[in-house]
């Protein structure tokens, strides 16, 4: 439709160039008052007439004092025949110059032809732009099938290699043998060895994978083809796999090269996996890859790069050596890469000379590079919004919350009751987590709604950790119960509210793992319970193989209601122990809204409250 509305543009423009062409000539001709020859014999014997010139079948006539008028003759007689038969003597005649001009000049061909020319080129014109139209809708068609694969050239443009590329030591040593191999393949042929022909790039969102394929492209200085495989997948069987072909016929042209397929899971899913997993398209695709990778035709000097965070869900012949012969894991990054990649994308920030990345970086654990670039960005835009030229360290925490609980709702209004009720049951929380040993330090509490949140307690670890201990476990479920306790121990058992909702589904979940798949239970068997089978539907697992009995799933229900009756206990027994300190972490919260660290462990501190030593 767009391109119609294009050529009917030109069209029209084309149109009015002619008609002020035509319009040009018009403009030409004498515009002047036409009159008879009783007129003109007037004029003559007046002695009014000064001259007159004859073109063609008209007769311009000039008058003493300027005026010129047209008379039309008959093209059988002469003008001086005619005014003869009208009584005009021939010594009238001799006193008047009359002139011949010839009127069969280029403007006299296109005032005559062009009205009959321009219907047969305005037919000729729309004729054209049809089959114009026609031959671009059958490029169209014929290119259906053709790769979508954007191209980026080694010249165009500046390059990320390793060095933009903070942290993921061991993932880009990996990578760097094969930018070694792009780079002088001789040296590895000598020894026997092959050019890897996939890598496929294992890891969660935002880690990174994408980047470190462009900058295997940028280290390697090769022509870098990418597209997402959801781009391979058409309403038309077959369309995809003509898409595989041409990308690898585009490849082949210009290797060494590198093609990466991004989300490759939304095309190498497991063929033949029953609900949700059968699509011919998809399938054929999948096929056509499988060929191209490792065919009977040598695919020589390209390197496949994919990229996905569902690893579990791929054909097992896509994994097999020969096709993705290294898998690469990226984790999301540890304490000293989170400064590194926090280092990167502050460098175009002002950053006020008090904040410290390494700070950052301590308090932002879980996080993957794309967080911690979105809460720099999120950071920077406070700082324009509070009126600053800096972004200082108080910006960066608040833009932590926002990433991890959402923005602030401080115009949601709440009652007197629910901000008593909202302040204890973070207080428990937090007097909860102080109390226990092993519990990671309360970072802040706050009751100021935060996204689907009254108001959150914020606990993180000084350190990254890897592992969780069974006594870490069982702490940690009696803090997710701090809240619930602390609420009816102050207001009652009738005035529980609905917010420990969350806490006590984290609470069972955490119970449900202590006891089924860590095998931490002192009662049952140190074994996992239930088989998770990897079908999904909608993007959920819809089902759980059951690997034990009815008896076995009383005991596990039991087991895991111990153990939280048990942490509840030692909860209840907290708060009981050190109501004057959950008070007064109340009266804080009520009054301040929000307490920082160094505010609560003060508070905790003069209340008699010291966080036990393991």
């Amino acid at each position: 439709m767009k391109q119609f509305l294009k050529n009917f543009i030109i069209l029209v423009i084309v149109l009015l160039v002619l008609a002020g062409v035509v319009s040009s000539f018009q403009i030409n001709k004498p515009k002047n008052e036409n009159v008879n020859y009783t007129t003109l014999v007037s004029q003559i014997s007046e002695g009014k007439v000064k001259k007159i010139d004859i073109l063609g079948d008209r007769a311009a006539v000039t008058l003493n004092d300027g005026t010129e008028e047209i008379v039309l003759k008959e093209n059988q007689d002469s003008l001086s025949t005619t005014l003869k038969n009208f009584g005009v003597g021939p010594e009238e005649l001799k006193k008047i110059p009359i002139e011949v001009k010839n009127d069969r000049g280029a403007s006299y061909w296109v005032g005559t032809l062009l009205p009959f020319l321009l219907p047969i080129l305005f037919v000729g014109l729309l004729l054209w732009f049809m089959a114009r139209q026609v031959s671009g809708a059958n490029a169209r068609a014929l290119g259906f099938g053709q790769s979508t694969a954007r191209e980026t050239k080694p010249e165009e443009g500046p390059k990320v290699t390793f060095a933009d590329v903070a942290g993921m030591k061991e993932s880009k040593q990996e990578l760097e043998e094969v930018v070694e191999f792009l780079k002088n393949p001789k040296r590895f042929t000598e020894m026997g060895a092959k050019i890897p022909k996939g890598v496929l790039l294992m890891g969660p969102p935002g880690s990174g994978k994408t980047l470190l394929a462009r900058a295997v492209a940028g280290q390697a200085g090769v022509p870098f083809l990418h597209m997402s495989g959801s781009e391979f997948v058409e309403m038309f069987v077959g369309v995809g796999a003509s898409r595989v072909r041409s990308l690898f016929q585009r490849a082949k042209k210009i290797a060494p090269a590198i093609v990466f397929i991004d989300e490759i899971d939304a095309v190498g899913r497991r063929r033949g996996a029953g609900l949700g997993g059968s699509h011919d398209e998809r399938e054929q695709t999948l096929n056509q890859i499988l060929v191209e990778m490792d065919g009977f035709e040598p695919n020589s000097g390209v390197i496949v790069i994919s990229a996905t965070n569902r690893p579990d869900v791929l054909d097992p012949a896509l994994l097999r050596p020969g096709r993705f012969d290294r898998r690469v894991t990226i984790i999301l990054p540890d304490i000293n890469e989170r400064e590194e990649i926090l280092k990167i994308h502050a460098k175009n920030k002002p950053l006020a000379e008090e904040v410290s990345l390494r700070v950052i970086a301590e308090r932002t654990p879980g996080f993957s590079g794309a967080d911690l670039a979105n809460l720099l960005n999120e950071a920077s835009i406070l700082a324009v919004r509070r009126e600053k030229t800096q972004v200082a360290t108080d910006e960066i925490l608040e833009s932590i919350e926002k990433v991890l609980l959402g923005p602030e709702r401080r115009s949601h209004v709440i009652s007197e009751k629910e901000r008593r009720i909202t302040a204890y049951h973070e207080a428990g929380h937090a007097l909860v987590s102080h109390a226990l040993p092993r519990t990671d330090p309360i970072r802040k509490l706050s009751i100021i709604s935060r996204g689907h949140a009254g108001g959150y307690t914020l606990k993180m670890p000084t350190e990254d950790k890897h592992f969780h201990t069974r006594g870490e476990m069982r702490e940690d479920i009696a803090m997710a119960l701090g809240g619930y306790v602390a609420e009816i121990s102050v207001f009652g058992a009738d005035e529980l509210s609905t917010g420990p909702s969350s806490d006590l589904r984290m609470a069972t979940k955490l119970a449900r793992q202590y006891v089924m798949d860590f095998g931490m239970s002192d009662v049952l068997a140190p074994r996992t319970y239930g088989e998770h089978e990897e079908m999904i539907f909608l993007g959920r697992e819809i089902t759980e193989q059951r690997d034990y009995s009815e008896k076995m799933a009383e005991r596990i229900d039991a087991e895991i209601e111990k153990l939280v009756s048990e942490a509840r206990a030692e909860a209840a027994r907290i708060v009981k122990d050190y109501r004057v300190g959950l008070d007064r972490l109340a009266q804080e919260l009520l009054k301040r809204e929000t307490l920082e660290q160094g505010e609560f462990e003060k508070i905790m501190k003069e209340e008699g409250v010291e966080k036990p030593v393991v």
